[in-house]
């Protein structure tokens, strides 16, 4: 047990490391990643079986899927070209040391890398829906952000209005059924609720 404290401690980092898109975008006290992972762990555990797809595995892939970022930190999908952020390659090369590193105490850890590869792979059916769920909780956190007025509209660096890019992404991103369905609900709730605050500040 002892030789498993420093990756424990290394783990636990990613409950104080946030989440880079939101304090771009001028998120008031924004989400860890590690709320985030909660999250995407929280809707496998709820929609796995609808899916299609085993529970458990689902949830584990969820809950490793950015265990990287507890070494590497937050690196945004629309990172600049710049020397601020690693290249993608780079990237990715560094987190797979990184979770390699952070499992490799542990008993059960080529059964958690190959999990973690399988989602990067996104090549199964399990890993499909765990990658929507990643999106959905995007969208879902976009929601609860617009609904508590909690971000600053004039920080947004992209052509989008708000937080429209996250709907954007998630749309050209999700491919499965439960997915798409929950996708929709969401964004149009999103959209009723951009509506009527534009309604009020036109």
């Amino acid at each position: 047990m002892t030789g498993e404290l420093p990756s424990l401690l290394e783990w636990f980092e990613l409950k104080d490391e946030l989440r880079t898109g939101w304090v771009l975008r001028g998120v008031e006290s924004p989400e860890s990643v590690a709320a985030h992972a909660w999250g995407v762990a929280a809707l496998c555990l709820l929609y796995a079986e609808p899916a299609g797809v085993d529970r458990e595995t689902a949830v584990t892939m969820a809950l490793l899927h950015d265990l990287g970022e507890a070494r590497i930190g937050d690196v945004p999908m629309d990172a600049p070209d710049d020397e601020s952020y690693p290249s993608p390659a780079e990237k990715e090369r560094t987190e797979r040391e990184a979770v390699a590193d952070l499992i490799a105490p542990f008993d059960d850890h080529e059964e958690l890398r190959t999990r973690w590869e399988e989602f990067e792979a996104g090549e199964t059916p399990t890993a499909a829906f765990v990658g929507d769920m990643d999106m959905i909780d995007s969208c879902l956190q976009a929601l609860a952000y617009e609904r508590e007025d909690r971000y600053d509209p004039d920080s947004n660096l992209t052509e989008y209005d708000d937080l429209d890019e996250f709907f954007a992404t998630a749309a050209a991103e999700i491919r499965t059924d439960v997915g798409e369905e929950l996708f929709g609900r969401i964004e149009a709730a999103y959209e009723a609720e951009i509506g009527r605050e534009r309604q009020l500040d036109p």
